[in-house]
C-alpha cells in the first residue's frame, strides 16, 4: 500500500523518456483534487471506523436480506473481483427487473464529494438508501429491512457491539458506509512505477501515458487527481439525444440535461462495459468514441473533440489504462465473502 502521494518534484527523475508536455500535465493533474494523504479516509462523527463496524458492514454488503425478495445483495452488482463493479451493461434487480444505469466501481468511494451519477446524494450513509428503495434494484425500505435483520441473533449481537444499539436503519446505513470507505485501491502498476520507484511499465504503456497527459487528447482535464476524476458533471457526446436525463432529473435545468459525474479510471480495464448505460463494450470502443469527437450534443463538453488518433495511438492509450488496474485490490480475500 502507498502511504502517501509524494510531491511531484520528488518523482520527476522517474519520468525520463517522457515528453516535457506529459511531465507538466501529470504534475498539474495530480495537484488538483489531491487529498493530503490518499490512504487517509475521513470518517464522519458518529461513524468512525472500528473493526466491529467494518465486519457488520461487510456482512450486510453480501446479504440478500436487504432486497424485498431476498434475491440480491449489494455484491450482486458490485463484485469484488471486478473492483466492485459489474460486467454487464445493466445489472438485474429483484424479480430480474433491468437496471437503469451501469453499476459503477466502488473503489475509492471514500474520496467522492457526492454520490450517484447525477450527484444527488451527499454522503455514503445516504447513498445506501438509493438502491435499497429503487424499484428496479432492491425495491425495499430501510425500516422493513431493519426489522428483517433484527430477527437474526447474530446481527443483533454484532449491532450492539458495533453501535451499542439494536439493528435499525441507523445501523444498516452506517455499517455499510463504514465497510465501503475501506475499499481503497492505490497499488496499480502506474502507482508502483511513479510513486514507488519500480520500473513496471513498458514503452507502449508510457507512450499511452504521454498521450493521456498531452494537449492532443486532454484526457487529464476530466480524469485528474489520484482517483483519475475531477468529479465534475459532463456530457461526453455519447448520443445526440439521451433517454436518460442525467443531472437534469435533479435540477430541472436544461443545462444539466444528459450530464453525468465523470467516472474514475482506476481499475477501468476490469469494469466494462462502459458509459452511464454500459453501451460501449470495450476500452477500444471508448477510445474510438473520443477519437471521433462524440455526436455533438448541445451540452457536450468542450474537451470532447475529434482527436484523429491513429490505431497505434489508440492501442497505446488502452495499454496505459491497463496500468491503472490494482491486482492486489482485486484479489484481496479480506474484502470478499467468506
Amino acid at each position: 500500500m502507498i502511504t502517501r502521494y509524494i510531491t511531484y518534484s520528488l518523482i520527476v527523475s522517474l519520468l525520463i523518456g517522457c515528453s516535457e508536455d506529459a511531465v507538466t500535465q501529470l504534475d498539474s493533474a495530480f495537484t488538483r483534487n489531491r487529498p493530503s494523504d490518499f490512504t487517509q479516509v475521513v470518517y464522519p462523527t458518529g461513524n468512525e471506523y472500528s473493526e466491529a463496524r467494518w465486519e457488520l458492514g461487510k456482512k450486510l454488503f453480501y446479504d440478500n436480506s436487504l432486497s424485498i425478495d431476498s434475491s440480491i445483495s449489494c455484491a450482486s452488482c458490485h463484485k469484488a473481483e471486478l473492483a466492485f463493479s459489474d460486467n454487464v451493461a445493466l445489472s438485474a434487480g429483484v424479480f430480474q427487473r433491468p437496471g437503469v444505469q451501469n453499476a459503477p466501481s466502488l473503489a475509492n468511494v471514500a474520496y467522492h464529494p457526492y454520490y450517484t451519477r447525477a450527484g444527488g446524494v451527499a454522503t455514503l450513509e445516504m447513498q445506501v438508501l438509493v438502491p435499497l428503495q429503487e424499484h428496479n434494484e432492491f425495491d425495499f425500505n430501510i425500516v422493513a429491512a431493519a426489522e428483517r435483520i433484527a430477527q437474526d441473533s447474530t446481527y443483533t449481537a454484532m449491532s450492539w457491539q458495533a453501535y451499542n444499539r439494536a439493528p435499525d436503519s441507523y445501523v444498516i446505513t452506517r455499517a455499510l458506509a463504514n465497510f465501503e470507505r475501506e475499499l481503497i485501491s492505490n497499488n496499480s502498476r502506474f502507482d508502483q512505477q511513479y510513486f514507488q520507484n519500480n520500473e513496471v511499465m513498458n514503452a507502449e504503456e508510457i507512450a499511452g501515458m504521454e498521450l493521456f497527459y498531452s494537449e492532443k487528447t486532454n484526457c487529464f482535464k476530466c480524469h485528474s487527481g489520484p482517483n483519475f476524476t475531477n468529479y465534475e458533471f459532463e456530457n461526453n457526446g455519447l448520443y445526440a439525444e439521451y433517454d436518460d436525463l442525467g443531472r437534469k432529473r435533479l435540477t430541472g435545468e436544461d443545462s444539466d440535461n444528459a450530464l453525468f459525474k465523470v467516472a474514475s479510471l482506476r481499475n477501468i480495464a476490469v469494469t466494462g462495459p462502459y458509459m452511464h448505460d454500459g453501451s460501449l463494450a470495450s476500452l477500444n470502443e471508448v477510445i474510438e468514441h473520443y477519437s471521433r469527437g462524440g455526436r455533438k450534443h448541445p451540452n457536450q463538453s468542450i474537451e470532447v473533440k475529434s482527436l484523429h488518433l491513429s490505431s497505434q495511438e489508440e492501442n497505446e492509450l488502452v495499454a496505459f489504462l491497463g496500468t491503472l488496474t490494482d491486482e492486489e485490490f482485486l484479489i484481496n480475500i479480506k474484502l470478499k465473502k467468506e
